[in-house]
């Protein structure tokens, strides 16, 4: 049983090495290629804060320093030369960023 885990273990381990190779030799390939399938791109969006309120509402404001993001990603499955890829940078500009209210410390 523990040599079947094992060996279960490994292939996972070698499928994701060669996902990880083949995703960058694609981005390698394509950068080299300057046709219209660049791997890279950027993804625009609204920046909006969540700011708790009474009741445990929340409040949703559009950022008044900041109102549109910009963050450049890849066109790739795994992040590649320091970019996150572009499904995952489209996921988090779905998400507004939590704002916290800190109590106040009373010094006598």
């Amino acid at each position: 049983m523990r040599l079947l885990l094992k060996r279960m273990l490994i292939a996972v381990a070698v499928l994701l090495a060669v996902a990880y190779v083949y995703d960058y030799l694609s981005v390698l390939h394509r950068k080299a290629a300057h046709m219209q399938g660049d791997p890279f791109d950027s993804v625009t969006y609204p920046h909006l804060l969540a700011i708790p309120q009474k009741g445990n509402r929340v409040e949703y404001a559009l950022d008044a320093q900041s109102p549109m993001m910009t963050e450049p990603c890849v066109h790739s499955l795994f992040p590649h030369e320091g970019y996150s890829p572009c499904w995952y940078v489209s996921r988090k500009a779905q998400s507004p960023t939590p704002m916290f209210l800190l109590p106040t410390a009373r010094f006598l």
